[in-house]
């Protein structure tokens, strides 16, 4: 692996899992109670998330490249949280700052290790 895919691959690892810790803080700990279930604050907010972690603590190039539309959930939250949430834009601001590079980590990571795997789409042949 070169050592600019290792850096995409552990930006994509530790940003991903500050990521999973912080819904964990936020929504749990630190932000106000909303009168929501303990189950539905999990399914909602730290399921997701664990759904490509096996892929993603295994380096596959796939797994980080479809995370991305788990982690645009995220982001879009973030957005929404800032504009909506007075009193929470410093939490949204942060799940902002850790989805956009866990998305650039992953993305590049996908991207620079499948090469290097030689792994892609198939381009078709001219008739």
């Amino acid at each position: 692996m070169s050592p600019k895919t290792r850096f995409f691959r552990q930006l994509a690892l530790i940003s991903y899992l500050s990521l999973l810790l912080w819904v964990l803080l936020w929504h749990f700990l630190l932000g106000e109670d909303e009168g929501y279930s303990v189950l539905f604050i999990t399914l909602m907010w730290v399921v997701p998330l664990l759904f490509p972690l096996s892929g993603i603590l295994r380096a596959r190039p796939y797994t980080h490249a479809w995370a991305n539309f788990v982690l645009m959930f995220y982001l879009l939250h973030g957005l929404t949280a800032v504009y909506a949430l007075e009193n929470e834009r410093l939490y949204a601001a942060i799940e902002i700052v850790l989805a956009s590079l866990a998305f650039i980590g992953c993305s590049f990571f996908a991207r620079l290790r499948g090469r290097e795997l030689g792994l892609g789409l198939k381009k078709k042949q001219a008739d």
